[in-house]
């Protein structure tokens, strides 16, 4: 069935940006056929994937594919009936959404960075620029940055010209350094090749799995397995990751409340997943 929203996500997905169909609430299906109405487990209230067990995370961003096939395949068919919006992973196009949510906002972003595109929502606006950046909620009131490990709803395509990503928006991010605790793990020897283009490309990783622990703000334990497992899948067979990385990430999920023996638990059950 061609629904307008089907036909809006293949029409970006030709146009290479990587799409995923959204309910009722701009929240994410279960949209593989073991995940269909979240029999893995995975949590659809949430905005990162969840505990699954497919071979990668297949909820909400990281679902985000411009392959027809998969779009209007058995696992995605059904639910464009239901689909209620269609989302985008800004930053796996190279965008940042500055999300502003209401007329406050947008005057300061009016006041403060500089003219791009933008594009109407529901209460405030988008603006979009060209440059991807860690995402980060409630940088101020009403202003979120929506590009890595999120996804941004399709709202069209917008007037103006789109600007290059500027260090005003990028300064909105401040990172508080976290108390230490003391942690073990099991950091893999690693004996794959390493597909880590520079040592700043395992940093990022790293420092973008730190940023979506510490931004959960429920399903704690959930968010904390899942980045884990997303963190090994990546970096975990080449022998790169150190304990001093997973020292970074168990401190992370203790500041949201964890216990060490959890954070063991969970680096320990995603090593199993992975066949590690």
């Amino acid at each position: 069935m061609n629904t307008p929203h089907l036909a809006a996500a293949l029409d970006l997905a030709d146009r290479r940006v990587p799409v995923l169909p959204l309910r009722a609430g701009k929240v994410p299906f279960g949209n593989c056929p073991a995940c269909r109405d979240n029999a893995c487990g995975g949590r659809p209230n949430m905005k990162t994937p969840g505990p699954c067990t497919c071979p990668r995370p297949c909820h909400a961003w990281a679902a985000a594919t411009t392959d027809p096939d998969v779009i209007t395949g058995p696992a995605w068919a059904p639910v464009w009936k239901q689909a209620a919006a269609v989302a985008y992973h800004p930053g796996g196009i190279g965008l940042t959404v500055v999300d502003l949510d209401h007329a406050a906002a947008v005057a300061w972003a009016r006041r403060t960075l500089p003219a791009t595109r933008t594009v109407p929502t529901t209460r405030g606006e988008h603006w979009i620029y060209q440059g991807a950046m860690p995402s980060a909620n409630a940088m101020r009131p009403g202003v979120d940055i929506k590009s890595t490990m999120v996804y941004a709803r399709w709202l069209g395509p917008g007037t103006g010209t789109m600007t290059t990503l500027p260090d005003a928006v990028r300064a909105l991010i401040v990172t508080k350094p976290s108390p230490v605790r003391p942690v073990t793990a099991t950091v893999p020897t690693g004996s794959g090749e390493c597909r880590h283009r520079t040592p700043a490309y395992l940093e990022r990783g790293i420092a973008m799995a730190e940023q979506r622990i510490t931004e959960a703000a429920s399903a704690v334990h959930a968010t904390v397995y899942g980045t884990f497992l997303a963190v090994l899948s990546a970096h975990g067979r080449c022998g790169c990751l150190t304990d001093a990385h997973a020292a970074r990430l168990f401190a992370a999920a203790q500041t949201k409340g964890e216990t060490a023996r959890h954070c063991a638990d969970a680096w320990s059950n995603a090593r199993t997943a992975l066949g590690m």
